[in-house]
C-alpha cells in the first residue's frame, strides 16, 4: 500500500489565525476562551465562547467572493490558502486530476440560514438573497476552495459532527494509499456561535454555563459541566511519499492509520461501556501495523462533558491496558473550545506539529482530579518529550467515531 504524509498545514483558530501563532499559543498555554461578542448574550444562560478574533479574510479573498461565503466557508478558504502555500506546490506542474479534497462541516452556513430565516419572514421568503442556497450548503466550503485551485479530483464534504475533520483526514488517506489520488485536501470548518446554535445546544444541556473563561472549558477536571463553543478551520495537505519526496516537499509527519466506526446507541450520548469507542482505537492502531504500547501521545477528544471524558478515558484503558498510564493524553479544547467538525482537522495539525516538534501539549485549567479520568492528561503545563507515534481521537453526536494515527516518516521507512 502507498503512503501517505503531510505536506502542508493551515488553521484559522480561537488561539491564532495562522499555524505559526495557533502553535505558539498551543506552547504558552493560551485560553481561546472569552465572552461572546458575535451576538448579544443578555437573554441567554451561556456567555462564554472560543471566538475566532481579528480576521481579515480580505487579505486573501477579494471582497466580492467574500460576500457569497458564509463564516464557515470564509474560515475555510482562508485555512486553505495558508496550507497551500506552505505545501509550496506547483500547480501547473501537478495533475489535479489527481488532487482532490474532503472539507467537512457539521451544521454549514448556520449564519446565513439564521439572517435570511429573518428575512423571509419580514420581507416574503421569494425575497431572500440569491446566494442563500451556496452559502448556507455544507459541501461549498470544499466547493469554494476546489474552484480557488481548480482541483479536479474527488470534491466531497463528510458530516459526522464532531468527528467531521478527522473523518475527512482519514478518508483522505486511504484515497491516496488505496491509489485513487496523489494529493488531498482534508480539513473541517466550522461557525455556529450564533444566538440559534448556541441556545440550541444550551437547551440540549451540553454547553457549560461558567463564566469564567478558566473554568469553563476543563476536559477531565471533575468539576466539568459541559463544552464550550468554539469556531475556525483546519486544513492539511496530504500527499503521496514517492509523489511528495520527488518533488522536494516539506513533509510534518506520516499519516498511517484509521479508525472509524458507530456505537449505534443513542442520539447525542457516547455509549458508556465504550465497547465501540475502543474497538475505533484498535482498528487505525492495527492499521497502522503497531503495538498499542508504540503510541506515545494521544490527543483526546476530551470535550469537558462528564460522559465523553468518562467514557473516553475507559475506551483508553479497554486498549492500552497498562501502557494507558505510561501514555500522555491531553485534550488542547480547554484551549480552543469545541469547535464541531474543524475540531478533528485542528487536533490533527496540532498532533502533526506534536510529532514534528517532540513536544506534547498541556490540558490547561486542570484543577480537581476525577477518580474516573485517572490518566496522564498533561496537566497545565506542556512537556518536550519524544513523540514517534500520536493519535488523535474525536467522537460525534450519533455515536460516530473516528481516529487517526501519525508518525515520523523514518519510524516506517
Amino acid at each position: 500500500m502507498r503512503r501517505v504524509v503531510v505536506t502542508g498545514i493551515g488553521a484559522v483558530t480561537p488561539i491564532g489565525n495562522n499555524v505559526a501563532d495557533m502553535w505558539e499559543a498551543v506552547k504558552e498555554g493560551k485560553c481561546g476562551i472569552a465572552p461572546i461578542t458575535l451576538y448579544d448574550t443578555s437573554e441567554q444562560k451561556v456567555k462564554l465562547a472560543a471566538e475566532v478574533k481579528d480576521f481579515h479574510p480580505e487579505t486573501v479573498y477579494d471582497k466580492k467572493e467574500l460576500r457569497r461565503m458564509d463564516r464557515f466557508t470564509q474560515f475555510a478558504v482562508v485555512a486553505a490558502a495558508e496550507a497551500m502555500q506552505d505545501c509550496d506546490i506547483d500547480l501547473e506542474k501537478t495533475d489535479l486530476e489527481r488532487f482532490g479534497i474532503i472539507v467537512s462541516s457539521g451544521i454549514g452556513g448556520l449564519n446565513v440560514i439564521q439572517n435570511e430565516n429573518k428575512r423571509g419572514a419580514e420581507k416574503g421568503y421569494d425575497k431572500v438573497m440569491p446566494y442563500f442556497i451556496p452559502m448556507a450548503i455544507s459541501n461549498l466550503a470544499a466547493g469554494q476552495i476546489a474552484i480557488k485551485y481548480g482541483l479536479h479530483g474527488m470534491c466531497s464534504c463528510v458530516v459526522t459532527a464532531c468527528a467531521g475533520g478527522t473523518n475527512a483526514i482519514g478518508d483522505a488517506f486511504r484515497h491516496i494509499r488505496d491509489g485513487y489520488a496523489d494529493i488531498m485536501m482534508a480539513g473541517g470548518t466550522e461557525a455556529c456561535i450564533t444566538n440559534l446554535g448556541i441556545g440550541g445546544f444550551t437547551s440540549m444541556q451540553a454547553l457549560s454555563t461558567s463564566e469564567d473563561p478558566n473554568r469553563a472549558s476543563i476536559p477531565f477536571d471533575k468539576e466539568r459541566n459541559g463544552f464550550v463553543m468554539g469556531e475556525g478551520a483546519g486544513m492539511l495537505v496530504l500527499e503521496e511519499y514517492e509523489h511528495a519526496v520527488a518533488r522536494g516537499a516539506k513533509i510534518y509527519c506520516e499519516v498511517s492509520g484509521y479508525g472509524v466506526n458507530c456505537d449505534a446507541y443513542h442520539i447525542t450520548a457516547p455509549s458508556e461501556d465504550a465497547v465501540m469507542a475502543s474497538k475505533c482505537l484498535e482498528m487505525a492502531i492495527k492499521e497502522a501495523g503497531i503495538k498499542p504500547e508504540d503510541i506515545d501521545y494521544i490527543n483526546a477528544h476530551g470535550t469537558s462533558t462528564k460522559l465523553n471524558d468518562k467514557g473516553e478515558t475507559k475506551a483508553i484503558k479497554k486498549v492500552f491496558g497498562d501502557h494507558a498510564y505510561k501514555l500522555a493524553v491531553s485534550s488542547t479544547k480547554a484551549m480552543t473550545g469545541h469547535m464541531i467538525a474543524a475540531t478533528g482537522a485542528v487536533e490533527g495539525i496540532i498532533t502533526a506539529l506534536s510529532i514534528k516538534n517532540d513536544y506534547i501539549p498541556a490540558t490547561i485549567n486542570y484543577r480537581i482530579p476525577d477518580e474516573e479520568c485517572d490518566l496522564d492528561i498533561v496537566p497545565n503545563e506542556g512537556r518536550e518529550a519524544k513523540v514517534d507515534y500520536a493519535l488523535s481521537n474525536s467522537l460525534g453526536f450519533g455515536g460516530h467515531n473516528a481516529c487517526i494515527i501519525m508518525n515520523k516518516v523514518d519510524k516506517r521507512g
